[in-house]
């Protein structure tokens, strides 16, 4: 599915469509190739994932002689590598959407929002940042990992956050707020940080001591930052 076109999808409030994604990405490798580099496939399990249906994206991870680990979009010559297959909306790095363009929602859930922003002292564009990002305000968003919600919860998070049912928006919004808060709070304030721990988790910002080197996660922070300064700036005129 085309990225701009995935944005033009209606958005009914009254009855949201719980979508499961599943991967069916076949890997091949030719006969030229065999008896080369070991290859390993896997799904990345810190994906955002939407239901839009984008494009897998495949990342190569490997490690170069020095020890250092690499993640490239081009196939190492004489590595053995994995292949991190993504289903994201917000964390492709090769998006074609225009992320100064795209059209907010700068409506959508007003109430829950405002309230989850007072109750969690968060900026109410950084909540609508964030939904944009993770599900682009699509309720029954489902992920492969078993994200949830406007703001994929993960089941864990869900009942960490006191949410019985992360596909009510309300409990999703109030949920997805208060581990926002929880992160922004773990990491002294530092958006960077919050978001790449929203995305990749916590533990993984720590054990890099800082943004983890996953493009998923730099292009995802990137992405809530921009929609970030838009959202304050349309809910601000």
């Amino acid at each position: 599915m085309n990225d701009q076109l995935s944005l033009n999808g209606s958005y009914v409030a009254e009855k949201p469509q719980q979508r499961t994604l599943t991967n069916d990405y076949q890997l091949t490798q030719s006969s030229a190739a065999l008896g080369k580099p070991k290859v390993k496939a896997r799904y990345s399990e810190n994906g955002i994932v939407s239901d839009l249906g984008v494009e897998k994206r495949k990342v190569y991870q490997y490690k170069q002689a020095n020890g250092v680990m690499v993640f490239s979009d081009q196939q190492p010559l004489g590595a053995d590598y994995q292949v991190l297959l993504y289903e994201c909306f917000a964390c492709r790095p090769d998006s074609t959407i225009d992320w100064y363009k795209i059209p907010l929602f700068t409506s959508h859930f007003a109430t829950d929002v405002a309230l989850a922003a007072h109750k969690y002292q968060l900026d109410p564009a950084l909540i609508r940042a964030v939904i944009h990002a993770e599900s682009a305000f699509k309720p029954g968003a489902v992920s492969k990992a078993g994200a949830k919600g406007l703001m994929q919860l993960m089941p864990g998070t869900a009942s960490d956050m006191g949410v019985d049912n992360p596909l009510n928006a309300q409990q999703n919004i109030r949920g997805g707020s208060r581990y926002l808060a929880q992160l922004l709070a773990q990491f002294n304030g530092d958006l960077d940080l919050a978001c790449a721990a929203y995305n990749a988790g916590p533990s993984t910002v720590t054990q890099y001591s800082g943004m983890p080197p996953y493009p998923e996660t730099q292009a995802y922070v990137k992405r809530v930052k921009i929609l970030f300064k838009r959202y304050q700036k349309a809910l601000a005129s």
